[in-house]
């Protein structure tokens, strides 16, 4: 099976969706990372770990890193560059051209046989513009995939759906119920492996859940053993088959 996860920036990847990845990578699956900007408009780390100038070279090899703990199968940048973050902690989409996007996504799943995509919630999960704006971007190709293959157009899948008891639901997309809630607990090493890899993203990581603990939290501390899936494409209708879900069953199942 071939699988593509489309993100906007480095560790998203990670850390929305990493155990899910790790695991389909473990049932025999390809997976294939496309990544739209090399996060240069984050953060840098504290103490930084980059200059302004050179944080998307870093953060490429952070994600290389990252993919490689993961089992990837290939990793490919699309070159929008991530903007700034604005006054009052503003964010922004990386471009205003859905059209040419859409297209590259199309391309991608074109090039690597994709059968599932899996990418962003439908509200970007807190909001972000570049996740929003990825999410639509993977929605119009798979449509348009739909449209011209039918059946054998590949299913798309969203990150961080909301499920009752959501342990992080700041982060959890409210528009998309979880068809799939997975305890990644067999790949945590991997996504605490991959996470670690994105060294210039440690104090981010970490930030909001050190300030509800009261104490200052490590990156393990905080990775995440639940993670959930939305079926977008085609419509989920419960017990009709899902060779993505069967894979994730299969790598749980066998361990």
């Amino acid at each position: 099976m071939n699988v593509l996860a489309f993100f906007a920036h480095p560790d998203d990847e990670t850390m929305l969706a990493g155990g899910t990845l790790a695991l389909l990578a473990r049932s025999g699956a390809a997976v294939h990372y496309l990544c739209a900007t090399r996060g240069e408009g984050g953060e840098a780390g504290e103490p930084p770990l980059a200059s302004e100038e050179n944080l998307g070279e870093v953060r490429e090899a952070e994600m290389v890193c990252a993919v490689q703990a993961l089992g990837g199968r290939s990793l490919t940048f699309l070159d929008y560059v991530d903007p700034r973050v604005g006054k009052e902690d503003e964010l922004y989409a990386y471009t205003d051209d859905l059209v040419t996007l859409s297209g590259q996504v199309a391309a991608t799943i074109r090039q690597f046989g994709v059968e599932a995509v899996i990418t962003h919630g439908s509200d970007g999960e807190y909001g972000h513009p570049a996740h929003v704006l990825s999410h639509q971007a993977a929605r119009v190709a798979v449509e348009a995939l739909h449209e011209e293959r039918g059946r054998s157009a590949p299913a798309l899948y969203t990150v961080a759906a909301i499920f009752p008891d959501h342990p992080r639901p700041f982060l959890a997309n409210e528009s998309d119920p979880a068809h799939r809630v997975l305890d990644v607990s067999l790949a945590l090493e991997q996504k605490t492996a991959a996470a670690l890899c994105h060294r210039t993203q440690h104090a981010l990581f970490v930030r909001r859940a050190s300030e509800e603990a009261g104490r200052q939290l490590t990156v393990p501390e905080v990775i995440q053993p639940l993670e959930s899936l939305h079926r977008l494409l085609p419509a989920y209708e419960p017990g009709a088959e899902d060779a993505l879900f069967q894979a994730l069953q299969q790598a749980v199942s066998t361990g």
